[in-house]
């Protein structure tokens, strides 16, 4: 029996030795293969939510990602004057706004398409006491809105869209950015480009001669101006602001439980920016496709904005990350090599959660060249950098968006018309119309100091520090398990094989002290 013990230790401490071993090898393997420096950018509120949380994801391999969300023309003007790592931004450098041109930097730079979405018109509505949370809207209805044409909610147009309900006799506040902003670059956009007499003569009336698209709304009397994404949907979020209504992009309202209006497309059907509308909207995109072209892997959205396919949410888009593509001052190849792992995670695993986030996931053929895009970085594991190993929800054998592709129809309800649904919206969806306001007490509307890290979007603050999992229809988010993403040159080849290797070791020290035994025992008794 002593040999029995003393084989059988003997056996499973060999044994476990050499399964530490692997398991140590194989850990430090993955955990010191890159020793990552911390990075700072600043920028676009429209985008926060999504960078926000991919910033909190990949801390735990060891990545530091900070970001202020201070706006796109900031995140723009930061990243020209080097005091940032990176920008974000709805809009491209090279546009004229009320006459002055935002030129280019000095130092090389590249665009990496971010993630799509759609810029929602959330609002805050009761008629009776119960909240409003079908409300439909045509386009021009909205400009007219956005313009001072339409002052009441009760209006005739209004009315005309929604012939289901009963509207106040109440002021339309509209809430617009007091900064410098994509989200108003690409709303202003649109309504340059589809209602431009409206939106000319507003701007003839408030000084501003044909303004087309800008990143600074010209404000007028009955308007409210608020700081980034979250100050207005932070300002409409609160019970005392009702009759209000903002432009902020669809995650915002998932946030705060509020509902957005559903927007009439050229399809004749009213639809909300989720992602499979947002998705199917950006089939008619033009990407800018010249590799020689500052503007390339920008967009041109006249297409989004007449496509036909009564799916489509007509206010759809993409934004982007600018990044550098040289060393110069602060920007090192340190700091690349954290860059470039950080733009490879959110543009494969993070797309994962873009769709729960409030956003669309990117489809295959713009994160083919955005992973293009970041081996240009300085610093960049290109080894690392390999489309077959993203894990990207849009993905298909036949190269479609299954996005796109699989999007439901509108219900018939949806159609103009007559009838209309009573299902809430955004983060209403729950609940239909003659839900009850929820008191709130409005979100914090600072930008905060860039490279803190303590800002962002309104999903920040209530999340846990790893990855979050979110419900499409609450917005409200919990701690899940992590899905690791290969961000060195080991990939999964290496993982795989020493998980391999852990299950032999297991089964060989169940299955080998035993025949030991047997082996001891027999010996003995033969000598």
């Amino acid at each position: 029996m002593n040999i029995r013990r003393t084989v059988v230790k003997s056996a499973r401490a060999s044994l476990a030795l050499l399964l530490t071993g692997i398991i140590v090898s194989g850990g430090s393997t993955a955990a010191l293969a890159v020793d990552y420096v911390p990075i700072s950018g600043a920028g676009s509120s429209w985008s926060a939510n999504a960078i926000d949380q991919w910033r909190r994801n990949v801390k735990q391999y060891g990545m530091s990602v900070n970001y202020a969300s201070t706006g796109s023309v900031d995140g723009r003007n930061q990243f020209k004057g080097g005091t940032v790592d990176y920008g974000v931004s709805e809009t491209p450098y090279g546009l004229t706004d009320n006459g002055v041109l935002d030129e280019l930097p000095t130092r090389p730079f590249v665009y990496i398409p971010i993630v799509a979405g759609g810029t929602a018109f959330m609002y805050n509505l009761t008629s009776g006491g119960t909240a409003i949370t079908n409300l439909r809207l045509s386009g021009d209805v909205v400009t007219k809105m956005f313009t001072g044409v339409i002052t009441k909610w009760n209006d005739p147009l209004i009315k005309a869209d929604n012939p289901g309900l009963t509207l106040p006799d109440r002021a339309v506040v509209p809430v617009v950015r007091s900064d410098g902003s994509g989200s108003t670059a690409q709303f202003t956009l649109w309504m340059a480009t589809k209602y431009k007499s409206l939106w000319d003569s507003y701007c003839d009336k408030v000084g501003r001669d044909e303004c087309g698209q800008t990143s600074f709304f010209p404000t007028s009397s009955g308007m409210v101006a608020q700081p980034n994404s979250q100050g207005v949907s932070g300002y409409v979020a609160q019970k005392a602001n009702e009759g209000t209504i903002t432009y902020v992009e669809y995650s915002y309202a998932l946030k705060t439980g509020f509902p957005v209006a559903k927007v009439l497309n050229d399809g004749g059907y009213y639809v909300e920016p989720t992602a499979s509308n947002v998705a199917v909207g950006l089939l008619g995109a033009k990407i800018n496709q010249d590799k020689t072209s500052k503007m390339y892997l920008t967009q041109e959205l006249g297409g989004v904005y007449n496509n036909k396919d009564t799916r489509a949410y007509p206010l759809s888009s993409y934004s982007y990350m600018i990044v550098p593509t040289t060393e110069q001052a602060s920007f090192t190849a340190a700091k690349g090599g954290t860059l470039s792992a950080f733009a490879n995670y959110f543009l494969c695993e993070g797309q994962q959660q873009a769709e729960v986030l409030g956003y669309s996931p990117l489809p295959v053929n713009l994160v083919k060249v955005g992973l293009e895009q970041v081996t240009k970085i300085p610093g960049a594991d290109v080894a690392s950098i390999n489309i077959a190993k993203c894990n990207n929800p849009t993905f298909s054998a036949s190269g479609e968006n299954t996005l796109a592709k699989n999007a439901p129809m509108p219900d018939p309800c949806d159609k103009k018309g007559a009838e209309q649904c009573t299902t809430g919206t955004g983060g209403a969806s729950e609940t239909s119309t003659g839900g009850t306001v929820v008191e709130t007490t409005g979100t914090d509307t600072t930008g905060g100091a860039t490279g803190t890290g303590t800002t962002g979007g309104m999903l920040g603050g209530t999340m846990g520090t790893g990855p979050t999992q979110c419900d499409a229809d609450t917005g409200t988010c919990s701690s899940i398990k992590a899905v690791p993403v290969a961000t060195t040159s080991m990939g999964w080849a290496a993982t795989n094989w020493i998980i391999l290797s852990v299950i032999i070791i297991l089964v060989l020290v169940v299955v080998v002290p035993p025949v030991l035994v047997t082996y001891a025992a027999r010996k003995v008794r033969s000598s």
